[in-house]
């Protein structure tokens, strides 16, 4: 039975959090750079300007966003409030599951805000390119590299991002040996880059047809998007480029093409691939933008001031080197490594449930930067 005494109290403890969320996005200054950048948009030579126009924009977005999930948050309060004193004065109980309804999505606009807050990374703002590779185990690491795949193309569809596929190659058997794609949305980096890592899961195979224990591994790449706004010089007479026929699942993926690009930059081994388009040129291009992505990744890791110095290494996808683990089999449980944060409903985390992983990451990562 729900009861008004109980809605009452979250709806206080939810007037805490929009006072603190207040504070803590530094709303009035928000509203003052919001009005200073607009102002610059009204300069008479802006607009001939791209890439003023390009750096105006790219700072207002995050500014804005945060602007507006702050006042829709705070006028779904302020609703809920008068509705709970009008359900108080007028008797109407009947009215108590509507008010709970509106309570729970205050305290998840709350939570996404404060999640939000957090993001406070120079590239956070980017889209994000995620690149899954399959670990050793054949058929049973490539099933599970394209059960990763689909966790988070679901994730960012129910965060309302845009998914591109860049590059997808079929497994063997099932599943897939490697894929690429482009989650485009505001904040797409900044949320999924602690998800960086090998990821390792426990289950009963489909595959084995003695119905025996299998520990699988599949890692994944998180890079932000780079923009024409970061430089990252690459030489010409370093990079290898192949071409080959693009493959996808049934045409499933992508499209069936004789255009695929594959660029190896050959100082470092890092290797990019893109079957997406239909033309190698524009491959070519997103193959180049994939790579200079992960230089200037390994860059910034490195603290190396030249590309030339880079090397490359990659962690093996095996054992002792997981940052979460998925079990299937004998209880179910997904566990984060670095967090301890830990859930029971494996169904729901494959289906894209993430919020509670990345939320933990984030702020783990936020008191280790204080």
């Amino acid at each position: 039975m729900i009861l008004l005494d109980d809605l009452k109290k979250r709806l206080e403890e939810s007037t805490d959090d929009v006072a603190e969320l207040k504070d803590a996005i530094a709303f009035e200054k928000l509203k003052q750079m919001q009005e200073e950048l607009e102002h610059k948009s009204t300069a008479p030579d802006f607009w001939q300007n791209q890439e003023l126009q390009d750096k105006v924009f790219n700072e207002l977005r995050p500014i804005k966003e945060k602007i507006t999930k702050y006042e829709t948050l705070k006028e779904a309060h302020e609703d809920a409030s008068t509705f709970a004193v009008l359900i108080e004065e007028e008797g109407e109980e009947k009215e108590l599951p509507e008010l709970e309804s509106m309570i729970d999505n205050i305290e998840k606009m709350a939570e996404e805000l404060r999640m939000i807050t957090l993001l406070s990374g120079e590239y956070d703002s980017k889209n994000a390119i995620l690149t899954f590779h399959a670990g050793a185990g054949g058929t049973e690491a490539q099933d599970w590299a394209e059960m990763l795949y689909r966790m988070y193309t679901r994730y960012a569809t129910y965060h309302n991002f845009k998914i591109q596929v860049i590059d997808y190659l079929d497994g063997d058997e099932a599943g897939m040996k490697s894929a690429s794609i482009l989650v485009e949305g505001l904040n797409a980096y900044g949320l999924l880059r602690g998800e960086n890592g090998v990821h390792r899961l426990v289950r009963i195979s489909p595959f084995d047809s003695s119905g025996r224990r299998h520990t699988s591994f599949a890692s994944l790449e998180v890079m932000p998007e780079i923009d024409d706004t970061i430089e990252i010089n690459i030489k010409e007479e370093d990079i290898k480029m192949d071409v080959y026929r693009a493959s996808g699942a049934g045409g499933q993926h992508v499209n069936k093409t004789s255009s695929a690009v594959r660029l190896t930059h050959i100082p470092t081994g890092v290797v990019t691939a893109s079957q997406a388009e239909r033309s190698q040129f524009q491959n070519k291009e997103f193959a180049m933008k994939m790579l200079k992505a992960k230089l200037f990744q390994i860059k910034e890791r490195e603290h190396l001031e030249r590309i030339e110095d880079i090397k490359g290494v990659q962690k093996e996808i095996a054992w002792g080197s997981q940052i979460r683990s998925y079990v299937f089999m004998p209880y179910t449980m997904v566990k984060d490594h670095r967090t301890s944060y830990e859930t029971g409903n494996v169904n729901a985390v494959m289906d894209g449930d993430l919020d509670g992983f990345v939320n933990a990451y984030l702020k783990m990562e936020s008191k280790e930067n204080l």
